[in-house]
């Protein structure tokens, strides 16, 4: 939410006013190795000109793959737009960790019990500190500069066509230096591949068992090995 340039020309709405009421969650990613996908989520709100008054738009992101899981566009800063996006996000799989600022939309008991419902992990930022979202960071800024501030949107189906389209090509068709050179998407589909191939990995046990086992259910047939 810290650009310079073109922003300084729009008026910036808080994005990230905490409510002191809420329960504040301790920051869980200091010196962690995030190293595979669904090990952290994160997500972030910002703010989108148009010619008249702003729309605000979030987005949760896997932090591993900078994959762009779901996203919501609102007139308000109301909960509701937040609370939906997660639940598409979740739809897909769940995390370890969820990371957010300290915004009184992601300190709700709407947002974070829906977290702790799945037995989801939740961490927040330390208060001001931008750095510790850097990719949803990265994310305001890309769209910003390559999309938002060229088009001027003049209403909100405008803009959700433009984000959309934006949001498409930055998953499916972009490729990141930090991932190899693949595409949010790629990286993301290719992980999950991967684990569920791992879950799946199949056992045949010679004159016990000639059908292809889950690794899980092969556990069962240990005993005969030993017999």
């Amino acid at each position: 939410m810290r650009l310079a340039g073109l922003e300084a020309v729009y008026r910036r709405p808080n994005t990230s006013r905490p409510t002191p009421s809420h329960r504040v969650y301790p920051y869980l990613l200091k010196g962690m190795k995030i190293d595979r996908v669904n090990q952290v989520w994160a997500a972030d709100i910002t703010y989108i000109p148009m010619a008249r008054g702003f729309l605000y738009l979030v987005a949760i992101m896997d932090w591993y793959s900078r994959y762009v899981l779901a996203w919501k566009l609102s007139n308000t800063l109301e909960v509701g737009f937040c609370v939906e996006a997660l639940e598409e996000a979740l739809g897909t799989g769940k995390p370890g960790i969820f990371n957010t600022d300290q915004g009184s939309q992601f300190t709700s008991a709407a947002f974070t019990g829906a977290l702790l419902e799945q037995g989801i992990q939740v961490s927040m930022d330390g208060k001001g500190r931008y750095s510790d979202n850097i990719f949803v960071e990265r994310l305001w800024r890309s769209i910003k500069y390559e999309e938002v501030y060229l088009k001027a949107y003049k209403d909100r189906t405008e803009a959700k066509q433009g984000i959309g389209t934006y949001l498409d090509f930055y998953n499916r068709v972009r490729p990141h230096q930090a991932l190899g050179y693949r595409t949010p998407q790629e990286m993301f589909q290719r992980e999950q591949s991967r684990k569920l191939s791992a879950d799946q990995e199949v056992v045949l046990i010679p004159g016990v068992n000639t059908t292809p086992l889950a690794a899980e259910d092969s556990l069962n047939l240990a005993p005969l090995l030993f017999k």
